[in-house]
């Protein structure tokens, strides 16, 4: 019987940075939590315990910190940074991804150093190959809820089946959205993310919904339809179930006013929606 070494990687996981830029007047913030991953010729590591290509991942936390320190920008710029440096300075790494969370802070009112957190995440990869590189944003843990305007009826039945059907029910998510960049040398990124965000939520607001998964192609499309430099987008919507709550033993009518709200278990609706023609890099660099 033999064995052989299959695909590996291996990087530093959730790096936490805040930078503070201090201008006159005011201060800014970026929150980041950032994640690298590499992959090369490693297999004597693997085998032997010979770390001659194992750049390490203390090294890769340090990296992380010092670049920062040059400035972050725009995420998608820091990843796409960091994801060259490490396989153009790394001899044995000849694929690199890197993943940023950005953490939102808005300045208090009438402050310039005083900061409240924002809803939601800002995301972006960035995978490069010394050849080929791939950017990707998105955004993680919007929530959004429509309290009608959604159905869900003409599903099958069988004798495990108890769900009732329904042609007004609150429809309620939390949204993880992913968007690739079919050109990752695009300088407008802060102008990019706001649009897709933007239309992410209007398709949300502005689809009549049957089901959720009709939603979520609906909001797919709107993230492509309006810039034509994104070539995929991919969606996991949980459906955070709202059930109308039985009033009649407390002798009460309830006109879809009080809901019992379900924490688990949840649906979860899972899609991607790509430009037609759109080359696809594969699963490995999402």
């Amino acid at each position: 019987m033999t064995f052989e070494l299959g695909e590996n990687q291996y990087g530093k996981a959730e790096v936490r940075l805040v930078r503070v830029d201090r201008g006159p007047q005011a201060h800014g913030i970026t929150d980041l939590n950032v994640t690298t991953t590499l992959a090369g010729d490693l297999t004597a590591t693997h085998l032997t315990g010979d770390n001659t290509g194992v750049l390490p991942t203390d090294t890769q936390k340090n990296t992380v910190h010092a670049f920062a320190r040059d400035g972050i920008g725009e995420i998608e710029e820091f990843a796409l940074r960091l994801a060259r440096h490490f396989v153009d300075s790394a001899p044995a790494i000849t694929r690199a991804r890197v993943r940023i969370e950005q953490y939102g802070w808005e300045r208090i009112p009438a402050t310039g150093h005083s900061f409240t957190r924002t809803a939601g995440t800002r995301t972006a990869s960035a995978a490069y190959d010394g050849t080929t590189a791939w950017v990707v944003s998105g955004v993680e843990g919007v929530t959004v809820l429509n309290t009608t305007g959604s159905e869900f009826h003409g599903f099958p039945r069988d004798r495990y089946t108890t769900l009732a059907e329904t042609s007004d029910r609150i429809l309620a998510t939390d949204v993880t959205a992913r968007w690739r960049h079919a050109d990752p040398t695009r300088t407008d990124w802060a102008a990019s993310f706001a649009g897709a965000k933007d239309r992410l939520l209007n398709a949300f607001a502005a689809t009549y919904s049957h089901s959720l998964q009709q939603t979520l192609h609906s909001m797919g499309q709107y993230v492509l339809s309006g810039d034509d430099g994104l070539a995929e987008a991919r969606l996991a919507l949980p459906n955070k179930h709202h059930f109308l709550v039985d009033l009649q033993p407390f002798d009460l009518d309830n006109p879809q006013q009080v809901y019992q709200v379900a924490d688990r278990p949840y649906g979860l609706i899972e899609g991607t929606v790509h430009r037609t023609g759109a080359p696809d890099p594969g699963l490995a660099w999402w």
